[in-house]
């Protein structure tokens, strides 16, 4: 089991006063005196106009099942206001007592899947769940969705879905995977992969509620957020409600950037009009997803997430979401490297390095090194008769992975000689990565880098302004 840590400084202060002075708490409630409150201001409780400690104690003893509290009472006491009166409300009228504000207290960072089951659980009780999942789908102890889901208390886990290298995600990019049942649990496993990559009426037909929780990497290309599309067209259709468990992105939620996708190349490689870095959550996505499906669907948000945060400011431990993404440096070489479909510039290393037949392994470093990408540095490297650079990453928080993919291919083209894949009646791979075909064009051209980011500015701003009504204002 996983280690749970947290970033310095993340745990909620709240949190530990409130174990210190649990047992001290404890010796009062059972003698406090309740009086009504009227008109109480939030954490009120008692309604004599200010908050202290009396009124913590009277919802430690509503927490601990020793009184009930009812009417206003009740509203006062629900300060965190989420319909649920807990040990999170005890805490935040403790911080209003010592006369800590919201700035002064960070909260404990909780995945959207953790909140669904520490907070949220009624939403599925007594219902029959489906599960998009894969390992991926794990809490921050390591305890997977699809284990937590079938112990659950009232809930029915009845089906399981696989995104792109099945629910183990060891199968290799575009490989078959076969739907089956699962060997222990004795449900069946569609494969979203396989035989149809959107779920058919008869793999709905017996679920209250569909579940997506898969971690995604933040880029167009990956193809999780392509199965979150579909099922939600899918669940529309067949109209089963989808409950999306937020995770975050890995690269933030501050840059946008790169081509982004028009309407003739949508594939399940750009499945939206998305830039290459969409800049966010899983959860974002599919409210933006939704404005053209109008799915039934509900978004359980983290907590103690902000927009600036990376993943690796959280706490968490990565678990590789496919076979070449099995850390998070390969997780930031993605879009730096993956760019050259079919051209002759390639990845290789798990993104780890760029380069192509002939190509000048110095010459290409000197180029980028001296391009002010920021967070990376590139080092010479041959591989057989290739030359190219290896990428090391020295700071991620500064690091625009977009961008510095368009340097990276447009400086091989310009160093070496390598081929321009063209689209006509059927588009070619390299143009659906791109989400257009003016990335090959501009190449054509001999347009710098900088002139190629220029060109596709105007499509970035205009998707920021359309994005704005999709963020979750929980992450600002």
């Amino acid at each position: 089991m996983l280690d749970r840590k947290r970033k310095s400084g993340q745990r909620s202060v709240l949190t530990k006063l409130t174990v210190a002075v649990m047992a001290v708490l404890f010796v009062f409630v059972l003698s406090c005196d309740e009086t009504s409150a009227s008109d109480a201001l939030p954490g009120d409780v008692n309604g004599d106009g200010v908050v202290n400690i009396i009124d913590v104690i009277m919802v430690m003893k509503h927490v601990l099942g020793l009184s009930d509290l009812a009417g206003e009472q009740l509203e006062a006491a629900d300060v965190i206001d989420d319909g649920v009166v807990d040990i999170r409300d005890v805490t935040r009228i403790m911080q209003i007592t010592l006369g800590l504000d919201d700035e002064q207290v960070v909260e404990e960072f909780m995945l959207g899947s953790e909140v669904l089951f520490a907070e949220k659980l009624h939403l599925i009780r007594d219902k029959r769940v489906g599960l998009v999942t894969n390992q991926s789908g794990v809490n921050a102890l390591g305890e997977s969705s699809i284990e937590l889901l079938w112990v659950a208390e009232d809930v029915e886990l009845v089906a399981l879905y696989g995104p792109e290298h099945g629910i183990d995600g060891t199968a290799a990019a575009g490989e078959y995977v076969e739907s089956y049942t699962h060997e222990e649990l004795g449900i069946p496993v569609y494969s979203l992969y396989g035989k149809t990559r959107m779920p058919t009426e008869e793999m709905l037909e017996d679920i209250d509620v569909l579940i997506y929780d898969v971690q995604d990497i933040g880029a167009r290309t990956y193809t999780y957020i392509s199965t979150l599309n579909y099922c939600m067209i899918a669940a529309e259709k067949y109209d089963v409600p989808v409950l999306v468990l937020d995770r975050p992105n890995p690269l933030g939620g501050l840059i946008v950037d790169g081509p982004v996708l028009e309407e003739r190349f949508k594939s399940f490689v750009g499945v939206d009009i998305l830039p290459k870095a969409h800049g966010m959550t899983v959860g974002e996505v599919a409210l933006y997803f939704n404005r053209n499906i109008d799915a039934d669907i509900t978004v359980i948000p983290m907590k103690g997430y902000s927009r600036d945060m990376l993943f690796e400011d959280l706490g968490l431990r990565w678990v590789q979401t496919s076979p070449n993404i099995p850390d998070l440096e390969a997780v930031y070489g993605y879009m730096v490297t993956g760019l050259g479909e079919n051209t002759g510039v390639y990845q290789a290393d798990q993104f780890r390095w760029i380069g192509g037949k002939g190509l000048d392994a110095e010459a290409y470093a000197d180029l980028l090194n001296t391009a002010d990408l920021g967070g990376i540095e590139f080092i010479p490297e041959d591989r057989n008769e290739a030359g190219g650079v290896r990428l090391i990453i020295n700071d991620p928080h500064q690091l625009n992975p977009a961008r510095t993919g368009i340097y990276a291919l447009t400086y091989a083209f310009q160093l070496g000689d390598f081929n321009i894949p063209k689209s006509n009646e059927n588009i070619v791979m390299f143009d659906k990565i791109m989400g257009t075909d003016k990335m090959g064009q501009f190449l054509e051209d001999g347009l710098s880098p900088e002139e190629i980011l220029m060109e596709f500015n105007p499509a970035i701003e205009e998707f920021k302004e359309v994005r704005k009504e999709y963020l979750l204002p929980q992450y600002d």
